[in-house]
């Protein structure tokens, strides 16, 4: 648990590209890896208390050519009532688990490994854990290729069956089993995303930006299931379009849905979306133009609508930014967006129709927040602050959507994703 006042200043970073510039020297020391320990012998958690899971950065070679400074995935345990977070295991893994998933049951996790050179080859690695729900404890069951160069995301379908994997270097999704015991099986299937390459930098994004990432070739972002499992969306950035596919929940097999996909502006950069939880809305996160874009969801046919664009960022701002996550809260009222090099977490009130507005934005009290997630009390608002080496705590206005820093960083080396456990 860590409970240090570590303001940082929040100064401008200047303009750079996410991809190629340089990394400013971490703040925070990593822990030593005599810190790992074993599961056996865990005191038994509070039940009161809420399981955390955090992927992190942790090869020599992270992202955008940075280190990465973790030590595999690190299990808290969250105090429901402040937010705090204790820490209780680091599970070793160095490649990489920058993403984690769970299985609906809660029995088994998932990690994407965002590295390019598993067995030796040009793809990336996904591994599967057992998990202990007593002490948070992470069993390794198996580890598979990716069948694509570092996959930056995974999610697992609703029906528990399988895993869908975005490979970001490889410009490919894939969709591995998942057999009854909770280990993963080579891939069912493998897509690699064709089309037209989108400009370097867009028309869109605030002036004075220099925001430009990977309009190189196409670059799997993020994949993920509608509600009922029926179809599968997945985000490509580098293609500025967001594919659309049919789910045959027994066979894994992905099928284009018609239309097949969706076009966002030319170089503004599709990252990460997020269905509403009534199901009828759709809300994408662009990269390069710090732009949310609203659909009207059609979940009998898997269709999008466009109905409304607007920044992530308040009303003025100028120079270079690059977003990262989306999410909404639980009961639908809040859309949550998060700005890098803005280094703010910026809230949005829903409508009844679906539209947002712009309610306010707090500072991540760290630098490049690469993702934040709610926990399940729908309270706390956790950050993931990369470049800050730390995991900033909100609470979170459940009213009005607004966040408050309520005083605890918790050192995490190059922190990427959280995820929660009851």
């Amino acid at each position: 648990m860590s409970t240090d006042k570590m303001p940082t200043p929040r100064v401008p970073l200047g303009q750079f590209s996410r991809r190629s510039f340089l990394q400013v020297a971490a703040g925070v020391a990593v822990m030593p890896p005599a810190l790992a320990r074993a599961g056996r012998g865990l005191s038994k958690p509070d039940p009161r208390r809420i399981l955390a899971f955090v992927g992190t950065y942790t090869s020599p070679q992270g992202p955008e050519g940075s280190r990465g400074r973790g030590q595999g995935i690190y299990v808290f345990e969250m105090n429901p009532s402040s937010g705090v977070l204790t820490r209780r295991e680091i599970i070793p893994n160095d490649v990489n688990p920058s993403c984690l998933a769970f299985q609906p049951s809660g029995g088994h996790l998932y990690s994407a490994n965002e590295i390019s050179n598993f067995s030796g080859g040009t793809a990336g690695s996904v591994s599967a854990y057992a998990v202990d729900r007593a002490t948070g404890h992470l069993t390794l069951l198996n580890t598979v290729s990716s069948e694509g160069a570092g996959p930056a995301y995974l999610s697992v379908h609703p029906a528990g069956k399988h895993v869908l994997v975005a490979n970001y270097g490889g410009g490919s999704v894939a969709v591995l089993s998942i057999h009854a015991n909770g280990e993963l099986g080579p891939a069912k299937q493998v897509i690699h995303h064709q089309g037209t390459v989108g400009p370097e930098s867009s028309h869109s994004a605030p002036m004075g930006s220099f925001a430009f990432s990977g309009h190189d070739r196409p670059h799997a972002h993020m994949i993920q299931a509608d509600a009922a499992g029926r179809f599968v969306f997945a985000a490509d950035l580098g293609l500025d379009r967001i594919f659309i596919w049919r789910f045959d929940a027994e066979t894994g097999v992905l099928t284009p849905n018609d239309p097949d996909s969706v076009a966002l502006p030319p170089g503004d950069g599709p990252r990460h979306f997020v269905f509403h939880p009534a199901g009828k809305w759709f809300y994408s996160l662009q990269e390069e133009a710090s732009t949310l874009v609203a659909f009207d969801y059609d979940a009998a046919r898997g269709r999008l609508t466009e109905k409304q664009t607007l920044s992530s960022l308040p009303k003025g701002f100028v120079g270079t930014n690059f977003t990262s996550e989306v999410l909404i809260s639980a009961d639908g009222r809040f859309l949550y967006a998060a700005n890098r090099l803005h280094d703010s977490i910026a809230w949005f009130p829903i409508s009844a129709t679906g539209t947002l507005t712009f309610g306010g934005e707090e500072w991540t009290r760290g630098d490049y927040p690469r993702s934040f997630n709610i926990d399940p009390t729908g309270n706390f608002l956790f950050c993931c602050n990369q470049h800050g080496d730390a995991v900033t705590t909100f609470r979170v206005n459940r009213q009005t959507g607004a966040l408050t820093f309520t005083g605890n960083y918790t050192p995490v080396g190059t922190p990427s994703h959280i995820v929660f456990l009851i």
